[in-house]
């Protein structure tokens, strides 16, 4: 995890550190296992080739858990990650390089909290965005009301 984040630090168009995974086949199946989905289409070649697809894809669930990571490795210790959304719009096979990305859309205080609006997404090898979503953060503040 990297130094904290502050509201004060971010702007309207500030980009979210990157993240990079290198998913693999025995991830997906470590996976699998912890999330009970066991769809062959995420382990067995012939099984998911026999399905019209490229060969086992990655979890739908994994890579929006790539970027839960993004952001809560983003916003440090004392942020708060409040809401999560994404929308599964292309496959991606193990041994691809996915990148996870995301760029500030707002920011405001409500309800005193100091959140942030970010889209997020998740890239191929090819810069194809094939995971894209939204989330809200609550981030600390530097200037804190006594």
């Amino acid at each position: 995890m990297g130094k904290q984040v502050y509201y004060e630090d971010v702007d309207v168009g500030s980009e979210v550190s990157s993240l990079v995974k290198h998913p693999t086949t025995q991830q997906l199946v470590k996976y699998a296992g912890a999330s009970g989905d066991y769809y062959q289409i995420h382990y067995d070649k012939d099984y998911a080739l026999s399905n019209d697809l490229p060969g086992v894809i990655v979890h739908g669930a994994l890579k929006n858990a790539f970027l839960g990571q993004l952001l809560t490795d983003w916003i440090g210790e004392e942020g708060t990650l409040r809401h999560l959304s994404v929308q599964y719009r292309s496959m991606d096979v193990p041994g691809d390089t996915l990148t996870c990305k995301g760029r500030v859309t707002g920011k405001e205080e409500k309800d005193g909290e100091h959140l942030v609006h970010c889209d997020i997404w998740l890239e191929n090898g090819k810069g194809e965005k094939t995971t894209p979503g939204t989330a809200t953060v609550a981030l600390p503040s530097r200037c804190r009301a006594s």
